[in-house]
Parts: C-alpha cells; structure tokens; sequence
C-alpha cells in the first residue's frame, strides 16, 4: 500500500519559511518523481515544483520562483519543499504526488499518488 505522508505545514508569519516533508512507503522510491503542489481555498490546484528520481528539478508557478526549493533524499524516502519568504498568499493546503515518469511533471493527471495534504497558512 503506497502512502505519502506531508509534514511540516503550520502558521507563520509574512517573510518566514518553512520546510515541508514528504515521507513515502509502499513504493520504490528511487523510481518515481516526485512533486509538490498546492490548493488555496476557490482556486484549482497549482503545480510548484517537482524532482526526478535523478535529482532533475523542474518549478512552475512564476510566484515561487526563487523562493522554494524542492529536493529529496533517496535514502530516507522522503522530498522536501523549502520554503523562503513567505507570503499571505502562499496560504494553501500543500500536496506532494508521485508519478513513475520524468516528462510532464507540472499535469496533475500523471501523478499515480497523492498525499492528503498539509495546511500552511501565512498571516500578515
């Protein structure tokens, strides 16, 4: 049974950081890429970064650009998402997902598994 479990999220203040977790089980871990997305309250769900089995890094929304960092840690089964200067709008519920592909890492649709979520809610 495959399971990703986010970790990390909380309330901080505008200009702080906070580093997410993924931990992940049931899967071949060195094998999948994976990503981090988020959903803010009436909004879609938004692509921000994702990491290939090998290290390969790719970010999408322009508004985190600079300020988030993913990376991962093979040997620990686990991804991260480094988050730097914080903003009221970042608030969100914060997902990691896993996908067996390299390509076409910012559609939701490839990602064969999904973690329920941690609230990250940045206060001004």
């Amino acid at each position: 049974q495959v399971q990703l479990v986010e970790s990390g999220g909380g309330l901080v203040q505008a200009g702080g950081s906070l580093r997410l977790s993924c931990a992940a089980s049931g899967l071949t871990f060195s094998g999948y890429s994976l990503g981090w997305f988020r959903q803010a309250p009436g909004k879609e769900r938004e692509f921000l970064a994702a990491i290939t089995w090998s290290g390969g890094r790719v970010y999408g929304a322009d508004s985190v650009k600079g300020r988030f960092t993913i990376s991962r840690d093979n040997a620990k089964r686990a991804a991260y998402l480094q988050m730097n200067s914080l903003k009221p709008e970042d608030t969100a519920v914060y997902y990691c997902a896993a996908t067996s592909t390299a390509f076409g890492l910012g559609y939701q649709s490839i990602y064969n598994y999904w973690g329920q979520g941690t609230q990250v809610t940045v206060s001004s």
